[in-house]
């Protein structure tokens, strides 16, 4: 995005109101709503579910946790957080930037599950921040 949109989303200016605390909120419902959108997805029970986010020059990063006491993963919900948050980012700052892009949506960690423990080995393609990680 650009800078003087990041820098509208800090100073919270933009028109449509707290762009961040609208997309946790919205980044929140969609974890707790993975498996009615996605069809192969089945309910898991969603502990808590943390949205963060990470301002920079030209991009807020975006990352989610998700905890379960189910006997599955919640990478999907995760990975729904993160992308519902991204769009609502978007959709807030639209009417100043629509060079906007959402890119890079990956999962950097899982923990537990049937497949056990994973975590991504390789560094985000942003070199300006930290990786991401979604459990």
């Amino acid at each position: 995005m650009l800078p003087e949109t990041t820098a509208s989303v800090a100073a919270n200016a933009m028109n449509k109101g707290d762009v961040l605390a609208t997309a946790r909120v919205a980044g929140i419902q969609a974890a707790k709503f993975a498996s009615t959108l996605l069809p192969m997805s089945h309910p898991v029970l969603v502990g808590n579910v943390y949205v963060n986010f990470t301002i920079a020059d030209t991009h807020i990063d975006v990352e989610a946790s998700v905890d379960t006491v189910d006997r599955t993963g919640v990478e999907m919900e995760a990975m729904m957080a993160v992308t519902v948050a991204a769009l609502t980012i978007y959709d807030m700052c639209k009417s100043a930037d629509r060079t906007m892009t959402i890119e890079e949506v990956a999962l950097w960690e899982k923990a537990g599950g049937r497949s056990g423990n994973w975590r991504r080995d390789e560094s985000p393609k942003s070199t300006d921040s930290e990786p991401r990680d979604s459990k």
